[in-house]
């Protein structure tokens, strides 16, 4: 079977210069190796995604000359993939429902930190410090039943003791030169939210099982996700999932070093495209040209 890439982007502002240098190397390993591009639009926040973000990605991709298999996967349309592996975790005994609001989890923490630092994720935000695992079955059913708001968390600990060593392999290169082999360290995440009351489904669930679904062996993207690949690997390993390989490519930074975002105009590939840029021009931007 031909290897199988993907290009993942959320239509929730348009693209810029680092989209489309992940996009452009995803494009180029699928035609080393003689492989398929899938594009698939992660869609799953319905307040900050938009139809029209979604439309400018495929007119940025098509000027880009990049070329992709259709039906495009829109996560929005799976709901129901991802409720069967939520389903599954659940039955493990490995998901509760949380019901502290951001505020709430933001009063606790500082709470917690007037005894010293309360451990951050390597992304840099609090892990989850409340106690709703504590919680009666009785209680967390009267909760929901009541309506109120709730995040369904991953038991971190419990899913850690149900498996080995956790490794993936790096065929790129993580934030601090790793490479080959790599441990993973899901621990270091907490209990990380799988799903919401009003969506049932989280970034680090639906890229696992679309990644699975639609066979991707190896994934292409940025360094800013190689750290959250170890939950990844745990959740396809409890789920029954294939390993894929990674490949995590640099970011494309600003003048000042920060990570290209998309409220950055003076990056985005319209404002670059209407200022007269070609594809061979950005190609030289990211460095491939």
């Amino acid at each position: 079977m031909p290897p199988v890439f993907r290009f993942a982007p959320s239509p929730n502002g348009f693209l810029h210069l680092g989209h489309a240098y992940s996009a452009l190397l995803n494009f180029e390993r699928a035609r080393e190796t003689g492989g398929r591009l899938l594009l698939r639009i992660e869609d799953i926040d319905a307040t900050r995604c938009r139809p029209d973000y979604e439309t400018a990605i495929y007119e940025d991709l098509a000027w880009l000359e990049i070329a992709w298999e259709t039906p495009v996967r829109r996560q929005s349309q799976q709901l129901a993939d991802y409720r069967a592996a939520l389903d599954k975790l659940t039955a493990l005994g490995l998901v509760y429902p949380a019901f502290e609001s951001r505020a709430e989890i933001a009063k606790l923490v500082a709470a917690r930190e007037a005894d010293g630092p309360w451990p951050r994720d390597p992304d840099g935000a609090p892990l989850y410090p409340g106690d709703a695992r504590s919680r009666s079955k009785d209680e967390r059913s009267r909760l929901i039943a009541a309506g109120a708001p709730y995040a369904l968390r991953l038991d971190m600990a419990a899913a850690c003791r149900r498996v080995a060593e956790l490794t993936w392999n790096e065929l790129g290169e993580g934030p601090d030169g790793e490479h080959g082999i790599v441990c993973a360290r899901p621990e270091a995440w907490g209990d990380v939210i799988l799903a919401r009351k009003e969506t049932p489904t989280s970034y680090h669930l639906s890229v696992v099982v679309d990644d699975a679904l639609q066979g991707v062996g190896e994934i292409v993207r940025g360094q800013d996700l190689f750290h959250a690949t170890a939950v990844h690997r745990l959740l396809q390993v409890l789920l029954g999932l294939p390993d894929p390989a990674y490949r995590h490519h640099r970011l494309m930074r600003d003048g000042e070093g920060r990570k290209l975002s998309k409220s950055s105009r003076s990056t985005g590939l319209r404002e670059l495209r209407e200022a007269g840029a070609t594809p061979a021009a950005i190609r030289q931007l990211v460095g491939l040209g």
